[in-house]
Order: structure tokens, then sequence, then C-alpha cells
């Protein structure tokens, strides 16, 4: 892993790392399969590759005790309804680590790198079932903006 330039406020908050290499992105796979099961097991790295090909997607991570105990997967882009964005495609911290503040530090982290990018805003999506999730993002002030539809095609 790679240490990025920026830490989240706080003191003793652990640095934010960039998983960029094969080895660093396959490390995350246990955080992964706890947000994205229906990623199939093997396919997690070629997927991550062509993901930051073809959309700009970037992988960091918060460990503990030499192991990622907490991801976020972002990217950069931009819509003509909200210009240009940080949008969070992954965030999730493992259940044993849930309530260290692993979320926030990640959180604050992806705040302040779309500050850092020119962002006008930071968009994420989040499933309605995941209250706890939706307590982090509120504390840090994100607005409930719209719902999001999707039709499964396959």
């Amino acid at each position: 892993m790679k240490e990025t330039t920026g830490q989240a406020a706080g003191g003793g908050a652990p640095p934010v790392q960039r998983a960029e290499s094969d080895e660093a992105i396959g490390r995350c796979a246990p955080l992964f399969r706890e947000l994205r099961p229906q990623v199939r097991e093997g396919t997690l790295v070629e997927r991550i590759r062509r993901q930051e090909r073809e959309h700009g997607y970037r992988l960091v991570c918060v460990e503990e005790g030499g192991a990622p105990v907490a991801l976020a997967g972002y990217r950069v882009t931009e819509f003509l309804a909200w210009g240009r964005v940080l949008y969070v495609d992954d965030l999730v911290t493992v259940p044993v680590a849930r309530g260290r503040g692993y979320g926030g530090v990640l959180m604050d982290w992806l705040l302040e790198e779309a500050r850092r990018l020119g962002c006008e805003e930071l968009h994420l999506d989040s499933g309605v079932h995941r209250f706890s999730a939706h307590r982090l993002y509120h504390s840090r002030r994100l607005e409930i903006s719209s719902h999001h539809f999707s039709i499964r095609l396959r």
C-alpha cells in the first residue's frame, strides 16, 4: 500500500493509503466480499483494473495490524446536473472493526480529496437498509437528495 499525502483530521487517525498494486487490491478482497458479494472470487483485480482504465476508479484503504479494515473506491466525473463530482462507488469497514471511526476517517479523506481535485460535490448511493452508514453520512452533512432507480437487464 502507498500512503497518501493527506490524512484525516484528528491526531491519532490512521493514514489513508492507496491500493495500487495487484497485491494491495487482492488484500482488499475480504472487504469487497462484505460489500459486493456478487463479485465472483478471482475477478476482483481484473474488474478494478478495467474500472481504473475506463472510469478513473481509485481505491484507498485504512489498515489495522497490517491488514485493510476499511476501504473506499471512488472516481471523479462530470454531470450536467452537478458539475465535477467525486463519486464514491464503494465504502465499507469489516464488521469486526466497525465503530472504531475508520469510516469517518475515509469520509473525511474523501471530502478533502474532492476539494483538492476541484470537485463541486461529492455523491454516493447507499442501500436503504444501511442505517449505520447513513448516520455517518449525515454526520458529515451529506443530504438525501434523490432516489436511485434501477432495473436488472440480465
